[in-house]
């Protein structure tokens, strides 16, 4: 799911920018989980490890733009770099690399 526009400066204060999510990786301990949200809020996904997550901003962006988001989310349990992005992994499939 892509992420809503950086928020613009002429937005109420206290509203931050949505920031552009990291999912670059060269080993699997590069890729964490993290509560990136979505305009129904929680929304985990596999970043880099260093990579910022601000899911408030993301909400106060899709108030602001009056954007709407299908809720609900795959339950993650771990995270493998795979072609060197950060992708979620099934316990049960054998990840390809």
């Amino acid at each position: 799911m892509a992420s809503p526009a950086p928020v613009s400066d002429d937005t109420a204060a206290g509203a931050g920018q949505v920031p552009t999510l990291d999912t670059s990786c060269r080993v699997d301990s590069d890729c964490t989980v993290k509560d990136v949200g979505n305009c129904c809020g929680t929304f985990p996904a596999c970043v880099n490890v260093d990579s910022p997550a601000d899911p408030q901003a993301v909400m106060a962006e899709c108030q602001r733009s009056g954007m709407a988001s299908v809720c609900g989310f795959r339950e993650i349990q771990a995270c493998a770099c795979v072609a060197s992005r950060c992708e979620a992994v099934d316990s049960a499939v054998p990840v390809a690399r």
